[in-house]
């Protein structure tokens, strides 16, 4: 219906269900101008679906006995060693106080370190966190972040941010290699995922999809974002930067469903996919507004994880899932969904660049071709669970 309208260039669905997929949707094209169908081998930016992968390789660092939930990052990373705390969280970055503890490793995988992004803080820290120079490296770039003040003491609060942007490079400094070799290993090579990294083989880039923007007239425009690397690039961007496929998600997320491992391969214990999969947030905690949104109500949050706490209460918001659905998406559209009690996984892949702002303003003033593309998702989640009689 979306591509149809011309909200959407394509997209691509799978749902898997005990051990065999069910289903593999096509639809539209992953190049709109040059007529290239959506193919089920399509390379996809997952944005945020790259957090997991990330916690699953720190995850595995703890299953060694190298790296402890309750470790001060500090310990390697010292530019966090005198952290300070703004405030008022949207005012001057020059009012402060100390920090009451030090920022821990669980705080930067449940996202309560006291870190944002530049769209989930207001004010001058906004502003700062669009400076830092991602472009100079990890290390230029970590020692500009840990001079700004946080927006909340570490625990007190969540708030989505460049935590696990900061995971990236703690790994990368325990284990003395960059963060994309210390994935590779860890948990991309062990799994068979052979078409998911930072970036691309000149002959893979030709299976990439175009990522596309609505302009104001919604019309699809491809001048969103260039094509994807084929070099490492020389700063992983650990909470958003893979490129992957169905296929190969799809083994991650069984792997996570099949307490830690995959056709005969261990990747993680049993012991760390369980506190993945858990909630780990206070009441309190849930008492805050998360991305603007009634994100609580019926889930709860794990290790980079949302989890369905009470489907009976998440299911008009979210859709079906059964108590403990596990899931977490990203910002281009991608989604992905795995329900224990249903054996069940559910992928969704658009390429999709929003602008926040406008996508705001034209729910406001009931833009209704934009909601159209907005509920493309949940109806693709409720129609599977109705087919299949759950």
């Amino acid at each position: 219906e979306a591509c149809d309208a011309g909200l959407l260039a394509g997209a691509l669905t799978l749902v898997w269900r005990h051990g065999e997929v069910l289903q593999v949707n096509e639809i539209g094209y992953r190049d709109v101008e040059a007529r290239v169908p959506m193919r089920r081998d399509t390379l996809f930016r997952i944005a945020s679906m790259t957090k997991p992968v990330t916690v699953a390789a720190a995850m595995s660092l703890v299953d060694e006995g190298k790296l402890a939930l309750r470790d001060p990052i500090s310990r390697w990373l010292p530019e966090f060693a005198d952290v300070r705390v703004l405030d008022d969280p949207r005012g001057p970055l020059d009012r402060t106080h100390p920090a009451e503890r030090a920022i821990l490793v669980e705080d930067l995988l449940t996202h309560t370190s006291g870190l944002g992004y530049a769209f989930s803080v207001g004010g001058p820290i906004s502003r700062a966190y669009l400076r830092l120079p991602f472009g100079q490296g990890p290390d230029v770039w970590l020692a500009a972040l840990a001079q700004l003040p946080l927006v909340h003491q570490p625990g007190k609060r969540m708030t989505y941010s460049h935590a696990i942007d900061v995971v990236g490079v703690l790994l990368s400094r325990i284990e003395g290699k960059p963060f994309h070799e210390v994935l590779d290993e860890r948990i991309l090579h062990p799994l068979g995922m052979t078409d998911t990294g930072f970036f691309v083989s000149a002959e893979a880039r030709r299976r990439a999809a175009t990522m596309y923007r609505l302009d104001e007239d919604d019309r699809l425009q491809h001048d969103a974002m260039g094509p994807p690397r084929i070099a490492p690039p020389s700063f992983a961007n650990a909470g958003g930067g893979l490129w992957s496929t169905a296929d190969d998600y799809l083994r991650f997320t069984e792997m996570l469903l099949r307490n830690g491992s995959l056709d005969g391969a261990r990747v993680l214990s049993a012991d760390s996919v369980r506190l993945m999969r858990t909630d780990r947030l206070t009441d309190d905690h849930k008492r805050h507004s998360f991305l603007g949104a009634p994100f609580w109500i019926g889930r709860g949050f794990g290790l980079n994880l949302s989890v369905v706490t009470d489907p009976a209460k998440a299911a008009p918001l979210f859709g079906p899932g059964g108590a403990g659905t596990f899931s977490w998406p990203g910002a281009y559209g991608t989604w992905w969904q795995a329900d224990p009690a249903a054996d069940l996984i559910l992928i969704y892949l658009v390429q999709n660049l929003p602008t926040l702002s406008s996508d705001a303003a034209a729910a406001v003033a009931g833009n209704t071709s934009r909601a159209r593309l907005q509920s493309a998702q949940p109806k693709f989640v409720r129609s599977t669970y109705r087919a299949l009689g759950l």
